[in-house]
């Protein structure tokens, strides 16, 4: 694994369960660090679409890459609790927590493979780089969240469509029911689920 902001300069790092803005309302277990971690192929994949966005003045903006097997774990404990309910309003608005296994969260994650990213473009001007409008906010457990969408807008779907052709150019393919998402393909370690810790 390697540190992805090594090899792709300009990327905007904003590892969601390193801090409290996400899904859970908390930390995640196995995040010390917001670092991206990524498989060498992968991350050198990257890096090359990294590459080609800057040239128009756009950046990747990433919320996640590898994830602990004890944050998968995690995760299902969270979407198990259906009493806590306090992130539904950001997160889940149309869907019942009891809904959000398996579609949204499964008990094993291609993300600990280490060859899948959650992410998002940035458009940069002046030294400031601003996410795109993609119609959801990165972790909606929601069908407007679905790449193909129809209750986004035809600039959003555009947008959408940007990153999913920026992506798949360097051998990247989408999840549909989550824009942001995208897995290397081969992985390179297919049959292998880590859980070190995020440093």
């Amino acid at each position: 694994m390697v540190d992805v902001s090594t090899l792709a300069p300009g990327l905007r790092i904003d590892m969601r369960y390193a801090g409290a803005d996400n899904f859970t309302g908390h930390p995640v277990a196995g995040y010390a660090a917001p670092t991206c971690l990524l498989l060498r192929p992968a991350a050198e994949a990257l890096a090359r679409v990294q590459a080609r966005l800057r040239a128009s003045h756009e950046t990747l903006h990433i919320y996640d890459c590898y994830r602990p097997v004890r944050a998968v774990h995690a995760f299902v404990t969270w979407a198990s609790d259906l009493q806590d309910q306090s992130t539904k309003a950001v997160h889940y608005p149309r869907v019942e927590k009891s809904a959000l296994i398996p579609d949204y969260i499964a008990d094993h994650s291609g993300h600990s493979r280490g060859a899948t990213i959650d992410l998002t473009l940035a458009e940069c001007r002046q030294g400031a780089c601003q996410p795109l409008d993609m119609g959801t906010d990165f972790d909606l457990f929601d069908p407007r969240a679905h790449t193909d969408s129809p209750e986004v807008s035809a600039a959003q779907r555009e947008r959408r469509q940007r990153l999913l052709k920026a992506m798949a150019a360097e051998g990247f393919v989408n999840y549909p029911l989550e824009w942001w998402h995208f897995t290397f393909l081969p992985e390179p370690t297919p049959d292998t689920a880590y859980d070190f810790p995020v440093r």
